[in-house]
């Protein structure tokens, strides 16, 4: 009978070359039987494979298999092709070389690299050291390189995630780009959608359930989608939740930006994943087609920051709330009702009081706030639209010539400024050289001078970036008059009305009210040029 029982281990890692058969799994094991041929006290009882494993870390499932056919006393001898096959950690695999492996009474024979611990000859301990230290330092070079060729992707706007969130998936052409799955782009659409209609994260996810709508992790089961796995995710029975409504409603990633690199790890060595601040994230943006505009993830965003608790038995947050503000101490207001004989009241006040704090608090009744609200809607809604058509109605090149004129002579003030600076600064060696100046007067009129250099580059840079939106007809004035233009024909006030068009709403009295809209300062600034334009062609008519 042979005196050892092998275990012949075979490990080939997503960062070894596929492509060559010196590493492939099938050569190992023809390199090991090979080997057998030539000894016949070993016995071959099982054979370990981790395909996809890296030699860094020792949790592989064949390894740990081995391991346990080790201790179970099942195997005395473990043969691999090289040292780099057990393992490429210099530490953890001189444990097992000097430690574990003689603690069993296990033989271990690296076939390429000529080590057999049955025989003291074939392998001092010296030389095993160096093979374990170079087989070391090749990971630490490959997971440099590796982080390197990530980091450059992200910033190219690669996706090189394993699994796109749920909306999207790899386009088939390049994995590295992702594009719209319609079917779950819709849902997502959905959830917006209610969140700005003033549903709660809850009520979306009991909505979606109810209609039999797949869960992101059962949908990609469905479709043989890559999803991760791991906690919740791997229910098989896992539902819509709250919590991955909120996930959806707060990933950028719906806009069309792709932000990465929001996870890492200490070093190669270790695999437990830690958060990076969000400076450090990678964000692109326009890296693919948007499932949801930007106006409406912001306003999604909005909405989370805001008091938005809900009647019981509703499903949808009040109109106002999260947007009363009391015009005394600032503080946000209360909705509140009573009941007098038999009569309802409902009205919003000022919870802060005159004791604590507040000499004027405001109340009012929520049904003469509808009414006035409404009203002041409708009639910035027509305001908008005129200035609109009054804007429409002359051309880009009239409306902009002022503009324009500004922008240019801006920029050649600054190029002047720039050259004055240059000037005086090749100056100033020449100054110091003949004794004109110290050397600290040398130095900080040099640093001032060139800071003075990089305003004013950074200056017309801006300058220039603006003018060409506005001879490009960038300056977006649709994109906001759009979202005005949705509620033209609005006779009722409800919450994606004034969650769409309302900042915030300060309530100075019971007459008074003063109502900010989004959009302000487009709205401001769009006044002031048609304000500019008007004063010019009067002055071109004198």
């Amino acid at each position: 009978m042979p005196e050892f029982q092998a275990a012949a281990y075979l490990r080939l890692s997503y960062t070894d070359d596929r492509s060559s058969e010196s590493d492939s799994i099938q050569n190992q094991k023809k390199l090991i039987q090979d080997f057998l041929q030539g000894h016949p006290e070993i016995e071959l009882v099982s054979e370990r494979v981790d395909d996809g494993y890296s030699g860094i870390l020792f949790d592989r499932p064949a390894f740990q298999e081995m391991m346990a056919d080790i201790t179970a006393g099942k195997v005395n001898c473990v043969i691999v092709k090289d040292l780099s096959r057990l393992g490429r950690e210099y530490i953890e695999t001189g444990r097992y070389l000097r430690q574990v492996f003689p603690a069993y009474g296990v033989r271990f024979i690296a076939v390429n690299d000529g080590i057999d611990t049955a025989n003291e000859r074939s392998g001092d301990d010296l030389n095993i050291s160096m093979k374990n230290i170079i087989n070391d330092t090749y990971c630490r070079d490959i997971s440099v390189k590796t982080r390197s060729a990530l980091l450059t992707k992200r910033k190219n706007g690669d996706y090189v995630g394993a699994c796109p969130i749920y909306g999207y998936r790899k386009d088939p052409a390049n994995k590295n780009h992702l594009v719209i799955d319609e079917d779950a782009a819709r849902v997502v659409r959905d959830i917006y959608r209610r969140r700005i209609d003033g549903a709660s994260a809850k009520k979306i996810a009991e909505g979606l359930n109810a209609l039999g709508v797949l869960s992101p992790l059962a949908y990609k089961n469905s479709r043989g989608i890559p999803h991760p796995t791991g906690g919740f995710a791997d229910l098989p029975d896992a539902k819509w939740s709250a919590r991955t409504v909120i996930r959806i409603l707060k990933d950028e990633t719906y806009t069309g930006t792709l932000v990465q690199g929001r996870q890492s790890t200490p070093n190669h060595k270790l695999k437990n994943l830690v958060c990076l601040p969000p400076e450090e994230w990678v964000r692109v943006e326009n890296a693919h087609d948007p499932i949801i505009h930007k106006c409406d993830f912001d306003l999604v965003q909005k909405l989370s920051a805001l008091d938005t608790r809900v009647a019981p038995g509703s499903d949808t947050a009040y109109p106002f709330s999260g947007l009363l503000i009391c015009g005394c101490c600032g503080g946000p207001m209360t909705r509140k009702i009573n009941h007098v004989k038999g009569k309802k009241y409902i009205y919003f006040f000022c919870p802060t009081g005159k004791k604590r704090g507040c000499a004027h608090p405001a109340m009012l009744r929520e049904d003469e706030l509808t009414e006035c609200v409404l009203k002041i809607i409708q009639a910035h809604i027509r305001s908008v639209i005129s200035l609109d058509k009054l804007l429409d109605s002359i051309s880009a090149e009239q409306l902009d010539r002022e503009l324009i004129a500004n922008y240019k002579t801006q920029i050649a003030d600054n190029e002047a400024k720039r050259a004055q600076a240059v000037r005086f600064k090749s100056t100033l060696y020449e100054n110091f050289i003949s004794g004109l100046i110290s050397k600290s007067d040398y130095k900080d009129m040099r640093d001032h001078y060139a800071a003075q250099v990089r305003a004013s580059q950074e200056a017309i840079r801006r300058l220039r970036e603006e003018m060409d939106s506005v001879i490009g007809n960038t300056s977006g004035r649709q994109k906001w008059v759009r979202h005005f233009k949705e509620f033209t024909d609005m006779t009722t006030l409800d919450r994606r009305v004034t969650a769409t068009l309302i900042q915030s709403i300060k309530v100075i009295c019971k007459t008074e009210l003063s109502v900010t809209f989004r959009y302000q300062i487009e709205y401001e600034a769009a006044l002031q040029k048609l304000a500019r334009l008007q004063e010019s062609q009067r002055k071109e008519a004198v």
